[in-house]
């Protein structure tokens, strides 16, 4: 039994000096949509102010596919000590339990959530060929026109996909869906209209908005975005119950050390109150956020809830 003992404080002091060394090497976040996508910028710039603060790289390596699910499940499987991070968004983390028949992994049991790092209003954007001025506009062309329009998103479960899949089951609209990996390819395609329409973060399509390329309809804000302040919200063209952000946060692999946890946490919030970070992505169209883990995963869980519904709600499925 002493022997067992001895052996058990040996174990819990080398996971303190282990935690109280942490970072002592570099850092890998997993990305699980493209380069230049919105989750990517944000997570970079997270890892450029934790590499400023620790003086350890922070690696960005985007995974992509299977709306997020590829990335998210490496990072689940990976040893939760701190050296793997991943970006999460609406879909892998709260969404896509309920689309998906099977996932290899667990979001509820297998990740850790650290912080909440910022959130975002979408913009309904369409091809000039599409002949709508305004929302009400586009929901008629579409009702006269069922499963001609497609849209895009950034995949299954993401918050472009189930805002559209909102809309139309509010609007009574019949489109089809088409998944993209990130907004990239989604606008690739929408500007010579081999897409119809998308919801997107505003940052994505305002240039080619601003352009004539696209047109904006409608923000998902409760109030107008100070990026397109002419561009009316969802709620002030007559539907006051559409409620849909897309949010990025950070997450690891269960099972964190608490003193590596408080660690990420405390640096990731003080990264987020960064007021240089904060004037970049605000000016990108990101309210950055920050917070604790707890606060997070209560923000998941209500999330997971609120998606979970609207998957019931508008039979929304993985295409």
């Amino acid at each position: 039994m002493r022997r067992i003992l001895v052996a058990l404080a040996a174990a819990a002091l080398a996971t303190s000096a282990a935690a109280q060394g942490y970072p002592a090497k570099p850092i890998k976040l997993i990305v699980p949509f493209p380069a230049g996508s919105t989750p990517d910028i944000v997570g970079r710039a997270l890892g450029q102010k934790l590499n400023e603060a620790w003086g350890q790289p922070v690696v960005v390596e985007n995974k992509t596919g299977a709306g997020g699910n590829i990335g998210t499940a490496e990072a689940a499987k990976s040893a939760p000590d701190g050296y793997t991070l991943v970006i999460g968004i609406n879909g892998p983390v709260a969404v896509n339990k309920a689309l998906y028949k099977s996932l290899p992994y667990d979001p509820d049991k297998d990740l850790q959530p650290i912080s909440l790092l910022a959130v975002g209003a979408q913009m309904l954007a369409v091809h000039p060929s599409v002949p709508a001025a305004n929302l009400k506009e586009f929901v008629d062309y579409v009702r006269k026109n069922p499963g001609k329009l497609s849209y895009g998103s950034v995949g299954a479960g993401s918050g472009s996909h189930l805002t559209m899949e909102l809309l139309k089951s509010q609007a009574k609209l019949d489109m089809v869906h088409v998944p993209y990996r990130g907004f990239p390819p989604v606008v690739q395609d929408l500007i010579p209209g081999n897409i119809h329409a998308t919801f997107a973060i505003i940052p994505a399509v305002l240039g080619n908005v601003k352009a004539g390329k696209l047109k904006g309809l409608a923000v998902t804000s409760e109030e107008r975005s100070p990026l397109a302040p002419d561009v009316p919200t969802v709620a002030e063209q007559g539907f006051p119950r559409f409620d849909a952000t897309v949010w990025i946060g950070l997450l690891a692999p269960a099972g964190l050390p608490k003193d590596v946890l408080g660690k990420l946490a405390g640096e990731t919030q003080k990264a987020m109150a960064d007021p240089e970070l904060r004037k970049r992505l605000g000016s990108s169209g990101f309210q950055v956020v920050g917070g604790t883990p707890e606060q997070f995963a209560t923000f998941i869980k209500s999330e997971t809830e609120k998606w979970t519904g609207v998957v019931k709600l508008t039979g929304a499925k993985v295409d």
